[in-house]
């Protein structure tokens, strides 16, 4: 039935095809209803329209769920074309066959496919497709007529710009391909769509230039989705933890971003982008920790404020990282390397206080993250005086308490100030982890603690890797050229390859 109807132009991949059943729609509607209404009926937003079909009054049932659907299409676009614009089409042309005249009438004005079996019709019905059964038809033809409620794009909060564009991703996954592609007029511009989880069929999609990304590198993308069986996707979090090189690690390996620009700028340089419906964070694969310091206004400020602001990040991250921990060397192990002045007057702020200098650590560093945290979870409004006056207060009365010095105030707050200069909250995260270890080594073994932490960090991030690419590139491996673009970003001019460490097929930006 239906032969001839041209279907959608793209391959659907399933991560779980040998778990799902295959039952063949029958010639008998009232068979395939009463199928239907064994495994979605229950649900009360389920919707059956019945109607009769042409001159011939053959029975037909829409099924539809409400809420999903754009109720508006179905009924002007396909029940009213199919009961005014069938009759008009059959007493017009010669005798036929019905699925002819049905694809005349119907076809012209909304995209549809054929569908065979019963889970297949379910899983297009459960996605905000309407199925049509036609008694004495053992195939259903499927409609495109999602259209549930979405917000607007608009600026990603958690990824401000001064200078650089204002859209964001959002939950509709056909909404963010859209802003891809209206920033990637290329033919070679390339989509591979999967379903993911065996209950969820969540849609997925790889994207990455054709002729510029490394085929190796899509290739072990999709052999890495294809992999993944869970019964449920809800959001690109749960891919990142499956498919990431090191699961053991602190630092992440793939990069979340709300921003369309960055997926693009990524694209470009021969990486490979992974949008999830539901969700408005895409992933970008592989990446190195340099991009973790690197923000798309980069790239729109001219180079020598780029680069200056990178300096400052790099400098803030190691503030975050290793500032309470020499706080805590110096003051319990080290003090001989102190001017002497100061010694004194860090002496004189510690008179009665009753803690070592680490358990005094501990506590602001604890309290600053309880902080944050409560902040985080509570009304924006409310949050923010938390985290700000919340923090000034308690510092301030543990200070007249007696409880902790003045000056460990001032470490713990110019660590958390530094903190929120990383741009990404992943990497961010990381670092917070990384602060309390370094602290008990600085607690126990001083500055030769320290100096161990360091090294086993170094090491540790020099074997990761992130899709068989180093995560310290372009520093090791040094590769020269690719330092245009690492702490110092060079003038556009001469950043005129792509990054060496990517293997692209194109290798050049502009000749």
């Amino acid at each position: 039935m239906f032969k001839g109807f041209k279907k959608k132009n793209k391959t659907i991949h399933s991560t779980n095809q040998s778990h799902t059943p295959n039952t063949p729609l029958v010639r008998s509607l009232d068979s395939n209803i009463e199928s239907i209404k064994h495994l979605i009926g229950h649900s009360p937003d389920v919707v059956m329209h019945s109607f009769k079909m042409g001159s011939s009054g053959k029975a037909a049932i829409l099924v539809y769920i409400k809420g999903l659907v754009n109720e508006k299409t179905i009924y002007e676009q396909i029940i009213k074309s199919i009961m005014l614009e069938l009759p008009k089409i059959e007493a017009l042309a010669d005798p036929g066959s019905k699925e002819e005249k049905m694809k005349d009438a119907v076809l012209m004005i909304t995209q549809s496919k054929e569908v065979q079996t019963l889970e297949e019709c379910i899983e297009y019905v459960l996605a905000g497709d309407s199925a049509l059964f036609i008694e004495g038809s053992n195939e259903a033809l499927v409609f495109s007529t999602q259209g549930w409620e979405k917000r607007t794009p608009e600026e990603p909060p958690s990824e401000p710009t001064i200078r650089g564009p204002r859209d964001g991703f959002i939950e509709t996954i056909y909404e963010n391909i859209v802003l891809l592609r209206r920033r990637i007029r290329d033919p070679n511009f390339t989509i591979i769509e999967y379903k993911m989880g065996r209950r969820t069929k969540a849609e997925l999609m790889i994207v990455y230039i054709k002729g510029i990304a490394n085929q190796q590198l899509v290739d072990e993308v999709k052999r890495r989705i294809e992999r993944i069986d869970i019964d449920a996707v809800i959001a690109t979090g749960y891919v990142e933890q499956l498919i990431e090189d090191n699961f053991l690690s602190p630092f992440p390996q793939i990069i979340a971003t709300e921003r369309p620009d960055k997926v693009v700028g990524a694209l470009m340089e021969g990486r490979v982008g992974i949008l999830l419906d539901n969700t408005p964070y895409a992933l970008i694969v592989p990446v190195t920790f340099p991009m973790f310091m690197q923000t798309p206004e980069d790239y729109y400020e001219r180079w020598m404020y780029s680069s200056f602001i990178r300096l400052l990040r790099y400098l803030t991250i190691s503030v975050a990282l290793f500032l309470p921990a020499f706080y805590v060397a110096l003051i319990s192990f080290n003090q001989g390397l102190l001017p002497t002045q100061l010694t004194v007057s860090i002496a004189a702020t510690r008179e009665g206080v009753p803690f070592p200098s680490f358990v005094e650590a501990l506590i602001m560093e604890i309290t600053l993250e309880i902080l944050r945290e409560a902040g985080v979870r509570l009304p924006k409004p409310i949050g923010q005086a938390i985290g700000i006056v919340g923090g000034l207060v308690i510092g301030e009365a543990a200070v007249q308490a007696g409880i902790v010095s003045p000056i460990m105030v001032i470490v713990v707050a110019l660590t958390g100030v530094s903190s929120f200069a990383i741009p990404q909250y992943s990497l961010g995260i990381a670092i917070r982890v990384l602060r309390f270890f370094m602290m008990i080594l600085a607690g126990t073994l001083g500055l030769y603690g320290i100096m161990l932490g360091f090294i086993i960090i170094t090491v540790h991030m020099v074997k990761l890797k992130s899709f068989d690419t180093n995560y310290t590139a372009p520093f090791v491996p040094y590769r020269s050229k690719d330092w245009k673009d690492f702490i110092i970003r060079m003038p556009m001019m001469n950043m005129k390859q792509r990054p060496e460490m990517m293997k692209t097929q194109d290798k050049q930006r502009k000749s």
